[in-house]
């Protein structure tokens, strides 16, 4: 059978052509030649100008830049919005218990609070080895090994003369004073080792001693309290002034030198979280021994 051949009109051609997506090629020099899906003359157009040939020349690494990458949106992490330190509350938050908090993700390793059976005895200890780690800290910030250290000194938040003086009370009643036991002596000489080479883990600690115990340390303070102290509050539970505004003087602190902190150093000041919480949770563990 013989071939049939049909004929094409030049506006069909014209028609193929506007309908094929571009083509790309790629010069011996490096550009990228486009061509244009429209004609006009001998030669086709585009906004970037005509090459030699009716085709269009364009720096390749251009090209290529702008057609398949697009600049990505900053991460964020959980709280970054309201300053740092709403960073290293949500990374607490998350290491309590439900029972402790709202946020909560941790499994509890032992009971309640309220269903704990302290003894004055272990409360001493507890007490005790609080205060060896207060007393660390206060020397820490007053000795200012770096600068910014010095910024937190005389906050208010100081509980070390607090403390002094409840183990006072007690002594006066009769009950013999323990030294520091393991837990406190431990933390105590970690915090001073921390403090020397490594300055945003030990900011870690400062913030997370110091407003747990205004948090749920004084829910506990007030339950053993009822228990084994007809409900006498301690001076270890009472802060001079507003305590709100004291917590928010360091708060305003603590965001202001981590904004000189790069992303890396903020996030390993996060990553100390949970070693500061093993180490309070040792020596919270002694009010029931």
């Amino acid at each position: 059978m013989a071939s049939s051949t049909i004929p094409i009109s030049k506006s069909q051609l014209l028609r193929r052509h506007e309908t094929q997506a571009p083509k790309s090629i790629t010069s011996k020099a490096g550009f990228l030649q486009s061509e244009s899906v429209f004609f006009k003359g001998k030669g086709y157009v585009s906004g970037g100008g005509v090459g030699r040939g009716g085709l269009l020349k364009m720096p390749f690494k251009s090209a290529v830049v702008s057609a398949t990458t697009a600049e990505k949106p900053k991460k964020r992490y959980p709280g970054e919005a309201k300053g740092f330190v709403e960073e290293m509350r949500f990374v607490a938050m998350k290491l309590h218990t439900r029972d402790q908090a709202r946020e909560g993700e941790k499994e509890p390793e032992g009971p309640p609070v309220k269903k704990w059976e302290p003894s004055i005895d272990g409360y001493l200890k507890f007490l005790v080895d609080s205060k060896i780690v207060y007393d660390t800290l206060e020397g820490i910030v007053r000795k200012a090994a770096y600068p910014f250290y010095a910024e937190f000194q005389n906050t208010g938040l100081e509980r070390s003369e607090s403390l002094a003086k409840d183990l006072e009370w007690f002594k006066a009643r009769g009950h013999d004073i323990p030294e520091p036991s393991a837990p406190g002596l431990s933390y105590a000489n970690y915090l001073q080792e921390l403090s020397q080479k490594d300055p945003q883990a030990f900011l870690c600690h400062f913030y997370n001693i110091y407003f747990a115990h205004t948090a749920g340390g004084r829910m506990i303070g007030r339950k053993v309290a009822e228990k084994i102290l007809e409900k006498k509050e301690l001076e270890f539970y009472k802060w001079e002034g507003d305590l709100s505004q004291l917590l928010q003087n360091v708060r305003d602190k603590l965001n202001k030198v981590a904004e000189s902190w790069s992303r890396e150093e903020k996030d390993h000041c996060l990553e100390e979280t949970e070693k500061s919480f093993k180490y309070s949770g040792d020596i919270l563990r002694l009010i029931l021994s």
